[in-house]
């Protein structure tokens, strides 16, 4: 069907085209042509990612799951990309608005950034320790998460997700060989960090993530249903899930890790140097070279470390910077929980804090609901605090998710600054905003862009003093510490997957540089190491959108209201689109 109404709009878009003439042109049909193109490529995306369909509230598509690490599906999807790319090229822009030509442009990038991706293996790598199916499938069957548990509907469509699952672990196996014989596998340290991982969702035992939908069926079941759906919810997972989580882990630990490589970065990959300047462009909307990401990441550490100097002798410790990051990280007074709920009701207290400043920066709120909630124990090893959308229809809320491994370690005086970035202003702001704004179109609506959501995270955390936090100097200095940890990574991502740093010598790269443990220098780095060029996006997007401040803070009718609330309003774009509208509305 989607097929027929896209062919459908592209006769229209080239019978317009071919008719132009005197009082009739093609333009005249560009907008309606251009809201229809969006809009079909929305849906046809949606049914190649059901999974991501379901994150934004589509669920039409929740018993699918797609092998999209199959040659088929690639081969399908570039296909895709192709057609609206030669579908766009019939639009004339000359007669779009202004939130039509940031729809056309955003488009147009998406689809020749897909497009070029497609060119690098990535699906011979189809499992990390940071993110992927094997981690987002026990996420969506947790039954707090996307998929919705709430008729027998709903577990049936599950149930079909995990059968095919057994096919996925299957295509990934096959592909992870592939990649051993061509050069295309995990540095060792990542796969050694995917097996513990996998061991842990096959385990057949009630405190499998994946048995706790039976603790959640409907009461509207009757006994008889109730006991039917739970055998066929539980054969499910033990015949399909399981097993295939055991297959994978034994793969990984006996034939695959041999066989994983000892390089650090994606240069070590054949043609890595190619990939590393795409994931540059995909994850920064720049092009800029690794060489002025580095010289640029070099310069902000420098600045930085001086204003900690500043504050640590402030304090009155009389030692040297990296005896005062030993003191911030060890010190019992930083250290004041002793359960995870504490560690949960402290960032409650700092939402309900800030929230008076909040509406003085900010004339638009978002109507989706907020919690905060422990990260779940099956991947709380390797995992950083993190925010989950709520969706749209406000069925289910955003989540800041906080790992608490050990509360008696957990440091609070980096807690104000985390909240900032992925709770409220942060994360929790631009996303809700943008995907409660129905005068955009829906691919835009939940569109991610690194740059612009991950640069604007980390700006509200400069927020804090406005928004009455950073009160002390040691939580300032957390601020510090979370802004030099962004400019670190453009260093050491850099650094490995441009210059051959070793993840050693990326982990003593920041160790020397913030007040981070070994373990957690380790999680970060390895982090980086699993998804290239992602880390940038933070601080060179942070760094425009403070370039726009500063520079339009003079304008009529600036002021940080109207700033902010232009600044979210279209949702997430392109660096270069966001100059361009902050021109417009500043000029």
């Amino acid at each position: 069907m989607l097929k027929t109404n896209y062919a459908l709009l592209l006769a229209v878009t080239i019978f317009s085209a071919s008719c132009s003439g005197p009082g009739k042109t093609a333009g005249n049909n560009a907008p309606d042509s251009l809201h229809h193109l969006v809009q079909h490529y929305y849906d046809e995306k949606m049914e190649l990612f059901p999974m991501e369909a379901t994150m934004n509230g589509e669920h039409q598509y929740d018993g699918l799951l797609q092998i999209d690490i199959g040659e088929p599906f690639r081969l399908k999807l570039d296909s895709f990309y192709t057609r609206y790319q030669e579908a766009l090229q019939g639009i004339d822009t000359s007669t779009l608005n202004n939130n039509d030509l940031i729809s056309y442009s955003m488009l147009q990038r998406e689809i020749s950034v897909g497009k070029e991706g497609l060119r690098f293996p990535d699906y011979l790598m189809p499992i990390q320790q940071f993110w992927g199916l094997t981690l987002t499938l026990p996420q969506f069957g947790s039954g707090t998460s996307a998929q919705p548990f709430k008729n027998k509907a709903d577990y049936e469509k599950f149930i079909q997700r995990m059968k095919s699952f057994a096919q996925w672990s299957d295509t990934a196996i096959a592909n992870m060989r592939r990649g051993m014989s061509t050069g295309y596998v995990l540095p060792k340290a990542l796969a050694l960090k995917v097996i513990p991982q996998l061991a842990d969702l096959a385990k057949q035992d009630s405190n499998n993530v994946f048995y706790t939908p039976l603790r959640l069926l409907p009461a509207d079941i009757d006994s008889t249903g109730k006991n039917d759906l739970r055998t066929a919810y539980r054969a499910a997972v033990e015949q399909y899930v399981l097993p295939s989580y055991a297959k994978l882990h034994d793969f990984i630990a006996k034939e695959y890790l041999p066989k994983a490589r000892t390089s650090s970065g994606i240069d070590g990959l054949p043609n890595g140097k190619e990939w590393y300047m795409h994931l540059i462009r995909y994850w920064t909307t720049t092009d800029l070279t690794p060489d002025q990401i580095f010289a640029t990441g070099e310069k902000e550490v420098a600045r930085i470390r001086r204003e900690m100097d500043s504050v640590k002798n402030s304090t009155g410790f009389t030692g040297e910077l990296p005896a005062f990051f030993n003191f911030i990280r060890t010190d019992k007074q930083f250290k004041i929980f002793t359960a995870p709920s504490q560690v949960l009701d402290s960032f409650r207290a700092i939402e309900q804090k800030i929230m008076p400043a909040v509406k003085q920066l900010y004339g638009h709120l978002p109507r989706t609901k907020f919690e905060i909630r422990q990260t779940e124990a099956f991947r709380a090893a390797s995992a950083s605090a993190e925010y989950m959308q709520g969706s749209p229809d406000g069925s289910r809320p955003g989540i800041f998710y906080v790992p608490i491994l050990d509360a008696s370690t957990f440091n609070y005086t980096g807690m104000e600054c985390l909240f900032l970035h992925e709770a409220i202003p942060g994360h929790h702001f631009q996303i809700s905003i943008q995907q409660e704004n129905d005068s955009l179109p829906k691919f835009r609506r939940f569109n991610w862009i690194g740059s612009y959501g991950e640069g604007y995270a980390l700006y509200c955390e400069s927020l804090g003093k406005d928004l009455g936090v950073y009160t002390n100097p040691y939580s300032y200095f957390g601020h510090l510490s979370d802004e030099i940890h962004r400019a670190i990574r453009l260093v050491v991502d850099v650094g490995m997957h441009s210059k051959g740093w070793t993840r050693e010598q990326a982990i003593r790269y920041m160790m020397d540089n913030e007040p981070v443990s070994e373990h957690e220098a380790v999680a970060e780095i390895e982090r980086y190491m699993a998804i290239p060029g992602q880390a940038l996006s933070y601080k060179i997007g942070e760094l425009k959108i403070r370039e726009l401040r500063d520079k339009y803070s003079h304008s009529t009718g600036f002021s940080m209201k109207n700033f902010h609330d232009e600044l979210l309003k279209d949702g997430c774009v392109p660096l270069s689109v966001l100059e361009e509208k902050m021109a417009r509305r500043f000029k």
